[in-house]
């Protein structure tokens, strides 16, 4: 029987068997690490919106940049191994971007709330010194909920060995592998947690009615179909990331599979940081105005 202090490193789940498939494991996530690069680096307007979505692009950046290249390391040297201090600081920074990440699709809904419903107020509730004080609000609330959810996680006592079912290290893997009662600690933490991202929630669905209301009442069609096209792309981006964390963590055991487990934690962890920018990019004239200017002024520097 063997603890958590004995634990120098943990084995993570192996994506195939031979080496071709190893990769082109390999060439897929280096095809998802470019993608997500490229997607979120082409925002640098200075509006309210484009404030949050460049928050946005670096949340997705550091979400890919935890998990993915350790897969691609794995991959490319046939290796399943990584360190108790690495998979901590994966777990760490998983969950630190991935919350930062919804705190800033709830903000971006204000956002959305505040220009259709009080566009006559924009400029005051979404000042600069605003909008920074509620961008550095959700880092620093995503960070300190990573904090207790990691410290709590890995002070658990672990004694059924250390393989993880995973390509990567999240907290319901490491948790299988403790043997003590105490891990009901970090279910009360995960359960607080569940409560405010319902809360976060319950808000961007009331403000929706909200904002669908004031459109309908638009006199014009072309007034209505403007507003909408305006949330339309938010109202993607907040349904793909949601939908795939409910599947991923609330799926029915019965359904539940090795090989189910890693394409369902490739869906929530890689596939929105990839699509968000490309939501935005087809939706929205003007970042694919200012992405033609960023290859146009690229072009001619060659």
């Amino acid at each position: 029987m063997s603890n958590s202090s004995s634990i120098s490193h943990f084995r993570l789940l192996a994506l195939a068997d031979t080496q071709q498939l190893q990769l082109l494991h390999f060439c897929l996530f280096l095809g998802i690490s470019l993608a997500a690069l490229l997607g979120n680096g082409g925002h640098h307007l200075h509006t309210p919106m484009f404030f949050f979505l460049l928050n946005l692009a670096l949340s997705d950046l550091g979400s890919i940049c935890t998990t993915v290249p350790k897969a691609m390391h794995n991959s490319l040297w046939d290796s399943r191994t990584i360190s108790y201090a690495g998979c901590a600081a994966q777990v760490f920074l998983l969950i630190f971007f991935l919350g930062a990440e919804f705190s800033l699709l709830t903000i971006m809904c204000y956002d959305r709330y505040v220009s259709i419903c009080k566009p006559l107020h924009y400029g005051t509730l979404l000042g600069s010194r605003a909008c920074a004080h509620m961008a550095a609000a959700a880092w620093a609330s995503a960070f300190l909920n990573a904090l207790l959810h990691t410290a709590n996680t890995f002070s658990l006592p672990l004694c059924q060995g250390n393989a993880l079912g995973q390509f990567f290290c999240e907290i319901p893997s490491i948790l299988k592998l403790s043997c003590s009662h105490s891990y009901f600690r970090e279910l009360g933490l995960i359960a607080v947690t569940l409560c405010l991202a319902s809360c976060c929630f319950v808000f961007i669905v009331f403000s929706y009615v909200r904002i669908f209301r004031a459109v309908l009442r638009i006199p014009s069609e072309q007034g209505q179909q403007k507003a909408f096209s305006t949330c339309l792309p938010h109202l993607s981006v907040v349904s793909l990331f949601i939908s795939t964390a409910l599947f991923a963590y609330l799926k029915p055991p019965s359904i539940s599979s090795p090989s189910l487990d890693v394409a369902v934690s490739v869906l929530y962890s890689m596939v929105p940081p990839v699509l968000n920018p490309l939501i935005y990019s087809l939706r929205n004239q003007e970042l694919k105005a200012a992405l033609w200017t960023m290859m146009t002024g690229w072009f001619k520097k060659q």
